[in-house]
């Protein structure tokens, strides 16, 4: 942004009525631009590209726990043995949980 220093400066006093006159100029456009958008009702409206998986089926295979893993009792995740940090009251303790 280019600077005039020819033009004549601007004492504090009008600095100061100049910023309070644009705080309430912004303050009078927000009030005026706001609009009540309901949320749930913008959702319903929004169809992802791809995302219609109605059709689709999912078949995942559920192993049970392996004997070289825990559950942690902070988080109920599965883990292997080496992300055991300790055995606590409850039981074991992952190490992200410790």
């Amino acid at each position: 942004m280019a600077t005039d220093y020819d033009a004549p400066r601007k004492t504090d006093e009008e600095l100061a009525e100049e910023s309070l006159e644009e705080l309430k100029a912004r303050r009078n456009d927000k009030t005026a631009s706001a609009v009540d958008v309901d949320e749930a009702e913008l959702a319903e409206n929004l169809e992802l590209p791809g995302a219609d998986l109605s059709d689709e089926s999912l078949t995942v295979r559920v192993v049970p726990k392996q004997a070289d893993e825990f559950t942690c009792t902070k988080c109920f995740l599965v883990h292997h043995r080496s992300q055991l940090d300790h055995q606590g009251k409850t039981g074991p303790v992952c190490t992200e949980c410790a």
